[in-house]
């Protein structure tokens, strides 16, 4: 299948995802290794002070990884997080989160991916690394899992 449809279908079926729709993320951008993903503020994503809560904004930067790394693979293989770290530096009470990931290094069957999310203003609000498994179509018509 030619890339750009492959991207073309990849963000129609992942805008489509219940939990993307839950949160309000909207993938702007996919190439290869590379994504834009944005994420609205809303109430119902705010912890008690009234701020959007971390662990919306690490879902964000975890989909931000996961895109672009689908921007590298077969489209028959699957990749799943294996481990993330993520730092906050501003609070988000408004406006809307842009995040834009990176894959830095794909292996065989891993790979690493680095995710920044600013502000509508373009202030770092978020950094996050991911690393990746890629469960190839062939691995797991064999049986292997990693």
């Amino acid at each position: 299948m030619e890339k750009e449809r492959f991207f073309e279908q990849t963000k129609k079926m992942a805008n489509s995802c219940p939990y993307y729709q839950l949160l309000g993320m909207n993938i702007t951008d996919i190439r290869e290794g590379e994504s834009r993903i944005q994420m609205p503020f809303r109430q119902e994503l705010t912890h008690p002070y009234g701020m959007v809560h971390g662990g919306a904004i690490a879902s964000l930067a975890d989909a931000a990884v996961a895109i672009a790394l689908i921007g590298m693979v077969d489209e028959r293989d699957r990749v799943t997080t294996i481990e993330f770290k993520i730092n906050f530096f501003a609070p988000i009470s408004k406006g809307e989160l842009n995040a834009r990931a990176k894959i830095i290094h794909r292996g065989s069957t891993t790979a690493v991916g680095d995710v920044e999310v600013m502000n509508e203003e373009g202030i770092l609000v978020a950094k996050a690394i991911a690393t990746y498994s890629i469960l190839s179509a062939q691995g797991r018509a064999r049986g292997v899992v990693g």
